[in-house]
């Protein structure tokens, strides 16, 4: 079985069709691109996957478990998990509590030990900061741990939401953007984060993005929708000469 299958979505908003009859199958280590033009639904299928909308049709899996119906908490704790077109950090607290507060679905204290900051509550706050520290480490954030959120550069914050992400320990991660409002040496930092994510940490990635260079460098399949259908799925060079997507999407100079 695929790690996590998608079949039949579609999804209205009153009368308007937003997703069209979206089927999709990742197998465990894939990197997938999705792609189309501004309003196309790429991200209202992100959305419809994580929880936060409900598919009018149409059903979603991880691990043949149905995930349609569930909160966006619990969908994170099953295993997926997902950044967003405008970075959404906690801009007051530190760079190591917005990686900390990412364990909070997998927490093993009760409420009482938590108030009481009892030996347990301790002990595995101490774990979860030393984790977080050591993940922070892979993204070159290790000396900023106790700066704000807000004070770190674009790049660096747009690091510290895949690796909030990551803390949840997921096996499907999903990056809605990741390069919006990078210049072109931190989209090359990226596309070398991006792989070597996936390849230490063992991930699935399923990514939105409208810079063709990194779609067409980093993954190894690219479906492509337009008005909320798909029009062309395929490998990087079979999208980059499929009539129908220039037509409909990338235009002539877009590669």
């Amino acid at each position: 079985m695929p790690l996590l299958q998608i079949r039949d979505l579609t999804h209205w908003f009153g009368g308007l069709r937003a997703v069209y009859d979206f089927n999709l199958e990742l197998e465990e280590g894939e990197l997938v691109g999705l792609i189309g033009p501004n309003g196309a639904g790429k991200t209202t299928i992100f959305n419809l996957v994580t929880g936060a909308y409900r598919p009018t049709e149409g059903t979603v899996q991880l691990n043949s478990d149905d995930l349609v119906g569930l909160q966006p908490h619990q969908i994170t704790a099953m295993g997926i998990a997902r950044t967003f077109q405008t970075i959404r950090l906690w801009n007051e607290l530190t760079v190591l509590d917005n990686i900390c507060i990412a364990h909070a679905s997998r927490i093993r204290y009760s409420l009482a030990d938590s108030i009481l900051h009892g030996p347990r509550y301790r002990e595995e706050e101490k774990h979860i900061k030393q984790q977080a520290i050591e993940l922070l480490a892979v993204f070159d954030l290790a000396d900023q741990v106790q700066e704000l959120a807000k004070n770190l550069p674009y790049g660096a914050q747009r690091r510290i939401e895949i690796a909030r992400a990551l803390a949840t320990e997921p096996q499907v991660l999903l990056l809605d953007e990741p390069a919006a409002g990078m210049n072109p040496g931190e989209i090359e930092e990226l596309m070398e984060l991006i792989q070597q994510i996936r390849r230490d940490f063992g991930l699935t990635i399923w990514i939105i993005e409208h810079q063709m260079r990194v779609i067409m460098n980093i993954c190894e399949r690219i479906k492509v929708i337009d008005f909320g259908k798909t029009i062309a799925e395929g490998t990087p060079v079979e999208i980059q000469n499929n009539p129908q997507v220039i037509e409909a999407y990338l235009g002539e100079e877009a590669f």
